[in-house]
């Protein structure tokens, strides 16, 4: 197959959504197919097209940025371009131009699948409000005029009320997640670099942002410390986000806890991440929202359980592994009692790795995209 993969950011950019989005467009490409990424070139150093693990990206230049959306004036023209050599355009989602890109390959007859990493959640405010509004309209007409959409959990599908009018053409497949085994030598030496030997370690990670619910998480940490005073909360990511200014606004409550705050900052490289989660005695994910954190699989696949907020998406990989505790979203007090459980009780929760490598299997995954992308093209073949 001929396949174009769209989104807005693409390696090196680092979000769950684009590590994704790579794992499945290199993916595709191992098995054999023709795999082109077309997006944006938000950083003016990063070559217009190069070959990354056998997938030829093409990037769009950029004039700045509205929120987080990049601003690609010539994208339209390269889309045409790149959609009449492909037979199946694949979009991620959330972005800005779902509609016109469903509509390009609806008009030049190719197959489109969405694959919709999470609803748009923004801040308060009116500007946000509309921002909101004009991303759910244009994300919602690009899955009518798809062939077909893919979440990566049921539960999310059946309990977002804005996938609710198109949830019969959507599909659950998870994500190929892969990650590579802790590096036990490191892990310790790390542990000393940083003062940390001894001390019970609870990890958070992602950008500093509303909906990871990381406010909660401050709110728990003097209620976790009450009962071990020992205890140190491990931050791997970005606190300044430049579209969201969520930092600022908790600044007084992480200033509160800030002797019992280790900050590591973004962690890019995969093994490093690795051995983050091996570091780490339990990974707190007390996101608001969240379609499907890979964090929490990641975390798993290095020995690392679970505390994760009760919601639709998030919820699902506590629920199939069994390793964690589900705490309720933005209760700090069953936040802590959760951290704490876990970390006074570990066996109970350690994860049981063929449990979680026999559901989470990568090369499942690709398998499920790649035959209901043949299944796209023969239906549209045939019609």
């Amino acid at each position: 197959m001929r396949i174009l993969s769209t989104l807005s950011y693409y390696h090196p950019h680092w979000t769950g959504l684009t590590v994704v989005a790579q794992r499945l467009a290199g993916g595709l490409a191992r098995l054999g197919h023709d795999v082109t990424v077309l997006t944006s070139r938000h950083d003016p150093r990063l070559p217009a097209r190069e070959r990354l693990n056998g997938v030829r990206v093409v990037r769009v230049p950029t004039l700045g940025r509205v929120s987080r959306t990049a601003i690609m004036p010539s994208f339209p023209f390269a889309l045409v371009r790149e959609v009449r050599r492909s037979d199946l355009v694949h979009i991620h989602t959330p972005m800005p131009e779902t509609a016109l890109i469903a509509a390009v390959a609806r008009v030049m007859r190719k197959a489109v699948l969405i694959t919709h990493h999470g609803d748009v959640e923004m801040p308060a405010g009116l500007g946000n409000a509309l921002i909101k509004r004009i991303m759910d309209t244009v994300i919602r007409t690009g899955m009518r005029l798809s062939d077909r959409t893919v979440v990566h959990v049921a539960d999310y599908r059946d309990h977002s009320v804005f996938l609710a009018p198109v949830a019969r053409k959507i599909d659950p497949i998870y994500p190929p997640i892969e990650v590579p085994p802790p590096q036990p030598d490191r892990v310790e030496a790390w542990r000393r670099e940083l003062g940390l030997d001894g001390r019970p370690l609870v990890g958070f990670a992602g950008r500093f942002v509303e909906e990871k619910g990381f406010d909660f998480l401050l709110r728990a940490m003097p209620l976790v410390r009450a009962r071990l005073p020992d205890v140190r909360f491990v931050f791997a990511g970005e606190k300044d986000v430049s579209y969201e200014r969520f930092f600022e606004r908790c600044r007084p409550l992480y200033e509160g806890q800030r002797e019992a705050i280790v900050e590591l900052g973004l962690l890019p490289d995969h093994q490093q991440m690795a051995n983050y989660y091996g570091m780490c005695d339990v990974f707190t994910l007390p996101s608001r929202t969240d379609c499907f954190a890979i964090v929490q699989v990641e975390a798993l696949l290095s020995g690392t359980p679970l505390v994760t907020s009760d919601i639709p998406g998030a919820r699902e990989v506590v629920r199939v592994t069994e390793a964690g505790r589900l705490v309720r979203m933005g209760d700090p007090s069953s936040i802590a009692e959760g951290i704490v459980q876990v970390l006074q009780d570990p066996d109970r929760y350690r994860p049981k790795q063929e449990v979680v490598r026999s559901v989470f299997d990568p090369e499942r995954s690709l398998r499920e995209y790649e035959a209901l992308m043949r299944e796209l093209l023969r239906v549209r073949g045939g019609s």
